[in-house]
């Protein structure tokens, strides 16, 4: 019996490979042997699990003429990754990918470290700050206040709590966006959400248009959804999106979602003006495309002079083709899994019937701590508290990557939580494998791509500061000599770090 889960073309995977930059040997630096060569490039992918564990990969003889190289190359790669045990086989049912005994399973999202791994590892894998107190104290001692007449009925909300509804409604229409109860649907953080509307705009494969790069998480989502992505090529910089390129995409690949967040886009900052988000809204509105807008970014800006477009929804009255999605995870705490759909009333019921399959429902009590947090202010003393301690963490970790990365590009994003890093020509996969030895993790540009791109790039979160962001930018410094030479770290274990 085959043990390989799913398979990996051989066209796919010569994309892959070919995606991985490596800086030109400097002098006294060998190149390793070809099959060396092919065997690591296998190897990081697996490893950032950009080719799955448990797949299997294609024949030798299919692998050697999709890279032109011959199958003895091929064959001595697969035989060195076997003996490291990243490859397994069997007669009959080819090899597939595996992990060496004692690794982790490679995540294909982004998930935060465990705190106990925080010792000796500083982690900027996860783009979130830890929660602003006193505010998370006080809103769940108000929920609990608030919770005695809900614990008398069954708790099962499938729309949310109606008095929360009608918060984030009202919210709404103080915005300028006039917005009932009906129209809201409290989910699950916005990953909740954004699953519950590809399922049901976006069945197996049915196109979605992604922004290129965008949301790692995100487009895993719709990946294990059978979705078929369509990246949409960012603009250079700030400037964010090329209206000329969507409108074509939309156009030309009719996609049934179109997938955007224009607020302090994740991961590049950048921010969309109204001109953008009106041509980009009428663009969707022809093609027959639902454009879902990600607003969780939308209270995030740390410049006190920026000022904030109006909602993606704004430049759509009718209701008919923009659907938002806003959370408190980015804005107050990831551990508040609390997010919210704004669409037609239709569009509501029809996600809140479907829910029945799905969660039923989302906690009440965060529900009723969020709720407390709107009602009293507590959410814009928080959220500013939060804005002042993104905004130093940006100012110090981009002053310690300056200073100890000088050849590392990189444009200063006026909110939002993630610097988007061109890493002078140095492979972001063999960066992020090297500050693992060295005790750094960071995501690499390919997470946040279609199809292998962005390998020269890194995502570096806002959620490290002071003393702690010195430390990571020396790190980095140190797993990028490992990379432009191809060397060790010469047996020196991480230092451990207490912030």
């Amino acid at each position: 019996m085959a043990q390989w889960t799913s398979a990996v073309g051989a066209a796919q995977l010569a994309r892959l490979l070919g995606s991985q930059q490596d800086r030109p040997a400097g002098p006294g630096t060998r190149r390793p042997p070809a099959y060396r060569a092919l065997a690591d490039g296998i190897r990081l992918l697996v490893l950032e699990g950009r080719v799955p564990v448990a797949a299997r990969l294609p024949a030798e003889r299919e692998l050697a003429l999709a890279l032109s190289v011959s199958r003895t190359t091929v064959a001595a790669a697969y035989e060195a990754l076997r003996g490291e045990g990243f490859l397994e086989s069997r007669r009959g049912a080819g090899s597939w990918t595996a992990v060496p005994a004692g690794n982790p399973v490679p995540a294909r999202g982004l998930e935060p470290l465990p705190p106990e791994a925080l010792g000796s590892m500083i982690d900027l894998g996860c783009a979130a700050l830890p929660a602003p107190e006193p505010w998370l104290t006080r809103a769940v001692q108000g929920a609990l206040e608030e919770l005695p007449p809900y614990a008398h009925t069954h708790g099962d909300y499938p729309a949310g709590l109606p008095a929360l509804r009608a918060m984030i409604a009202d919210r709404y229409t103080q915005r300028g966006i006039a917005t009932m109860p009906e129209q809201i649907m409290v989910t699950t953080g916005a990953m909740g959400a954004i699953d519950a509307i590809c399922h049901l705009f976006g069945g197996r494969g049915e196109r979605i248009a992604v922004e290129s790069p965008s949301y790692a998480n995100i487009l895993q989502l719709m990946r294990e959804a059978g979705a078929r992505l369509v990246p949409v090529a960012m603009a250079e910089g700030l400037t964010g999106w090329d209206l000329d390129r969507w409108r074509q995409v939309l156009r030309e690949a009719a996609p049934r979602i179109a997938y955007v967040v224009a607020d302090f886009h994740n991961p590049t900052g950048a921010l969309a003006d109204d001109d953008q988000r009106r041509r980009l809204v009428d663009a969707a509105r022809s093609a027959g495309t639902v454009l879902v807008a990600d607003e969780t970014m939308s209270e995030l800006w740390l410049d006190e002079d920026v000022e904030m477009p109006r909602p993606v929804c704004a430049f759509d009255p009718a209701g008919s083709t923009v659907i938002t999605v806003g959370s408190a995870s980015k804005a107050f705490w990831a551990g508040m899994r609390i997010g919210w759909v704004r669409a037609a009333p239709d569009v509501i019921r029809s996600l809140v019937a479907a829910r029945a399959y799905a969660d039923l429902g989302t906690p009440v009590l965060e529900q009723l701590a969020v709720n407390w947090l709107f009602g009293t202010g507590g959410w814009e003393e928080a959220v500013e508290l939060r804005r002042v301690q993104a905004r130093q963490n940006r100012d110090e970790l981009v002053s310690a990557v300056r200073r100890e990365l000088p050849g590392w590009e990189f444009e200063v994003p006026r909110g939002g939580l993630t610097l988007w890093v061109r890493t002078g020509g140095l492979s972001g996969s063999r960066l992020a494998e090297a500050g693992e030895r060295v005790g750094v993790r960071v995501p690499s540009g390919p997470r946040f791509g279609v199809d292998g791109a962005f390998e020269g790039y890194v995502r570096l979160p806002f959620t490290v500061g002071g003393a702690v962001a010195e430390e990571a930018a020396v790190r980095l410094a140190a797993a990028a000599r490992i990379v432009e030479t191809g060397g060790t770290t010469g047996g020196e274990a991480p230092r451990t770090f207490v912030a």
